[in-house]
């Protein structure tokens, strides 16, 4: 299980981003972080935005409250996000 920790209405947990993928999707867990397939390739932060703009859809949440909280030039990213609880990620990511 992915550790998602829960502090003063956010929530933060890690990701590991494969850019250029088919389609963007969640394709399992890597170590203590979720396995995030996206279309976008790695340049000019594009695969930044595609993964707040699929986590924002996916959490139903606002993409305002989707950050990248560490690793914007890597692969394994810290993602934040406002105004979600832990038990609500887990229950969209399906985990």
């Amino acid at each position: 299980m992915i550790p998602i920790q829960e502090s003063s209405g956010s929530v933060t947990f890690a990701v590991k981003v494969h850019p250029r993928a088919k389609k963007n999707t969640i394709t399992g867990e890597v170590g203590d972080a979720v396995k995030l397939s996206l279309t976008a390739p790695p340049i000019n932060r594009k695969t930044n935005e595609a993964c707040i703009e699929f986590l924002a859809r996916l959490l139903n949440v606002a993409r305002s409250s989707v950050t990248i909280a560490s690793g914007q030039t890597s692969r394994r990213k810290v993602i934040r996000v406002g105004g979600i609880s832990a038990e609500e990620v887990r229950s969209h990511m399906g985990m």
